[in-house]
């Protein structure tokens, strides 16, 4: 990644809760790109079944790579679902044009819906703090291969297109250490899954539907985690989970680990280049909530 000028009036080390309130902060200016229906437009104008878009579009950064890897680096879709798609896609488009699509999904859909502020003051100043950040991750690529995939894209030039790839860099940087997180605990696809609806932080039947394990293979999956002590017994029979003092502390430990593996490239802005991108980005990350651009509206 090349490098921008950038003016920032501090630098230094930042404390994995401010890089984790930054990159949340910023997070649905890039995570709007899964639920854009411009995406799905232009994926489906390529050939490419809409089921399969979210895994072309999200590994093509990483090149025609096989099912394993996607399985690999994605963690917990199961590897049936993943194989619908991949490797099939590459049949139907080369990943230089899943990318261009993408870029382009992405501009349109951020126009929608920021409307005239997506080429204001602001925009630019957001996008040339993320870049910083984004282009300090790129000095530790090694053992991150989805981070290492994207980071190595060449840079839009409309600062909002920045803002985006930006943002994606940093999330597939926090992602690939949640995932070195997860091996390191010992917590396998389903049960990271489980444990996550356990924690009460996401539906339990949007998990279910969007991974792909089967009834037989997420019952066996809630049994792992409550055999290792991480969840409550249930009290009643509607099936709701919830995370024992045992798996509380252990979340909270693969929690604390990917915050603090994610911390690197905030380290370029530094406390103050956090709190002015904060305060830059959440007006804009409301917007795209607004106009349910993360799949719910919330006006």
């Amino acid at each position: 990644m090349a490098s921008s000028p950038s003016t920032l009036s501090s630098s230094g080390a930042v404390s994995p809760v401010t890089a984790r309130k930054t990159w949340r902060t910023v997070e649905p200016l890039h995570g709007m790109i899964y639920f854009a229906p411009e995406a799905n437009e232009l994926y489906a104008a390529l050939g490419i079944p809409p089921a399969a878009g979210y895994f072309a579009s999200r590994s093509a950064p990483m090149g025609p790579v096989n099912a394993e890897v996607v399985i690999a680096t994605f963690y917990n879709f199961h590897p049936r679902l993943v194989k619908t798609a991949i490797p099939s896609v590459w049949e139907i488009a080369a990943p230089a044009a899943i990318l261009d699509a993408r870029l382009r999904a992405a501009d349109a859909a951020l126009r929608r819906m920021l409307g005239d502020a997506v080429d204001s003051p602001e925009v630019i100043r957001a996008a040339e703090l993320t870049r910083t950040a984004a282009e300090r991750a790129a000095e530790m690529v090694c053992g991150r291969p989805l981070f290492a995939g994207h980071a190595g894209l060449p840079w839009p030039d409309p600062p909002h297109l920045v803002l985006w790839h930006a943002q994606s860099c940093l999330r597939e940087f926090r992602g690939d250490g949640h995932v070195s997180a997860l091996l390191l605990a010992e917590i396998g696809p389903v049960e990271a899954l489980v444990i996550h609806v356990a924690s009460g932080e996401v539906p339990i039947a949007f998990l279910k539907s969007s991974r792909g394990w089967s009834e037989v293979e997420w019952d066996a999956g809630v049994e792992q985690v409550r055999a290792r002590g991480w969840l409550n017994d249930p009290t009643d029979g509607d099936g709701t989970l919830s995370l024992s003092p045992a798996g509380q502390t252990l979340r909270q430990r693969v929690e604390d680990e990917t915050d603090r593996l994610a911390v690197f490239p905030y380290e370029a802005l530094g406390d103050d280049g956090c709190a002015e991108l904060r305060t830059l980005a959440r007006p804009f990350s409301r917007m795209v909530v607004d106009a349910a651009g993360l799949g719910v509206a919330t006006s």
